[in-house]
């Protein structure tokens, strides 16, 4: 039984559905949560343990996933520095900071005494924690070493109890079809919760061997929820392979290209058949890689899509998509207020405070939920009223802002989309485009050949 459930205030619950409908409805197109019913019941102390590769948005995936109760996180210290407001958000919205020695220094680890002990009891009071042992995101799909702070934890909250209390490791992953865009997918997949009752009397005599026990189960779950590429050598063409001719192999499998669990199935099975070629003939996976990168270089310098390569563009249908484009295209100019400033602004802002690529979505999101769309939703409405007299319009044009922002990026995607097909079918005939295009064809001949 749960001792507390935790239940948040009215404020926090009208501030989470909020942030919510920003993160489902207009950062994301889609997003699931998949084995929820793995979740112990609310009051059940819980440990949510996860990758980490995307910053703020894997946290808020798991957030948005618990409804009725308000989960802490414990993340990296750095991201409360970034500002200020950055740090009253995160606490806000239940993110704790933890120090490590490899970033903030040997001085700075004494400060998580305070994180941990409020955590810890926290935690022995039926709350749900997550954490990320990582202790750092990474910046491709793969898991890194964990760090044994979760388990450190774990294990103290319950012997602070007498090991009284039965509490429960819940191994969970993030994955997202494409880190940095806009009206993109993402999912939260949960595992199999692990009790720590069964390693109570180990960790009371070894404690250290307890722990790798425990860890041990909690990262091979983890591991084989994700999509975990270990081969960091080769990353490029494997991502590159995966992305573009992950679909073609899906497709033929019967798989819905559009449904992302799924599609996670379908890229882990791929990725598995590449790291067996590799284990079986080096040289001709090899092959395979240096021909993927060169693929990928001559994508690039056309300025194309890998899948104009695929399927030769209609040449009618790019022209009558350039055509549509003409007849919205004072829509688009329109629904450019806010959009571009919603986008532009934030970026422009991560430009400035960080180089690290991995926080891009952070201030995307962040800005906009707490900035930018109260600023731009309360001078659209003054705008639309004092230009139109009228109350109801103001309110109408702010109620259209997501669906506008919806449209300005579709609309942006569309167009450019279109542009790249109509290079590669003015430049696909020449000489260069030829070679292109056998190369092309030969690296998906020797990937449709692999067992």
């Amino acid at each position: 039984m749960g001792k507390e459930t935790g239940k948040p205030g009215i404020v926090y619950r009208i501030f989470k559905t909020y942030l919510r409908f920003v993160h489902d409805k207009i950062y994301y197109r889609k997003t699931y949560s998949i084995n929820p019913e793995n979740i112990p019941a609310d009051g059940v102390p819980t440990l949510v343990v996860s990758n980490h590769q995307n910053c703020l948005n894997d946290p808020l995936g798991v957030l948005f996933t618990f409804r009725d109760r308000k989960p802490n996180f414990i993340t990296r210290a750095d991201v409360f520095a970034l500002h200020p407001i950055a740090n009253k958000f995160l606490r806000a919205i239940g993110l704790l900071p933890a120090f490590r020695l490899d970033y903030e220094g040997e001085g700075a680890l004494g400060k998580n005494d305070e994180t941990f002990k409020i955590t810890e009891r926290e935690l022995v009071d039926g709350r749900t924690i997550v954490m990320y042992p990582e202790a750092g995101h990474q910046d491709k799909r793969w898991l890194g070493t964990f760090s044994m702070g979760y388990l450190k934890l774990a294990f103290e909250a319950a012997e602070m109890d007498n090991f009284n209390t039965e509490i429960f490791v819940l191994p969970s992953c993030n994955h997202y079809r494409n880190y940095f865009e806009i009206q993109g997918q993402f999912m939260v997949k949960f595992g199999t919760p692990i009790s720590l009752k069964p390693f109570y009397e180990l960790y009371k005599t070894k404690p250290r061997t307890a722990k790798r026990q425990v860890n041990a189960l909690v990262r091979e779950q983890i591991s084989n929820l994700m999509l975990n590429v270990e081969d960091l050598e080769n990353y490029n063409s494997i991502d590159y392979i995966r992305t573009t001719y992950g679909k073609t192999y899906a497709a033929q499998k019967g798989i819905d290209t559009d449904y992302l669990p799924d599609m996670l199935a379908s890229d882990k099975e791929l990725c598995a058949k590449l790291e067996g070629l590799k284990e079986k003939d080096p040289a001709a996976a090899q092959e395979i890689y240096t021909l993927a990168e060169k693929v990928k270089e001559g994508v690039a310098k056309f300025g194309t899509r890998s899948g104009a390569l695929e399927k030769k563009p209609s040449g009618i249908g790019a022209a009558l998509k350039l055509v549509l484009a003409f007849l919205l295209v004072e829509l688009y100019i329109f629904s450019l207020w806010p959009a571009l400033f919603l986008y532009a602004i934030p970026k422009f802002v991560h430009s400035k405070l960080s180089k690290d690529i991995m926080f891009l979505g952070t201030f995307i999101y962040a800005f906009n939920v707490l900035f930018l769309i109260p600023i731009f939703s309360l001078a659209t409405f003054l705008i639309t009223y004092f230009g139109t007299g009228l109350w109801w319009m103001g309110l109408a044009h702010v109620a259209l802002i997501p669906l506008l922002c919806i449209f300005a990026w579709n609309y942006t995607k569309c167009v450019g989309n279109t542009v790249k097909d109509l290079r590669w079918l003015r430049g696909m005939n020449t000489p260069k485009g030829k070679e292109l295009q056998q190369m092309h064809n030969e690296l998906w001949e020797k990937l449709k050949n692999i067992k």
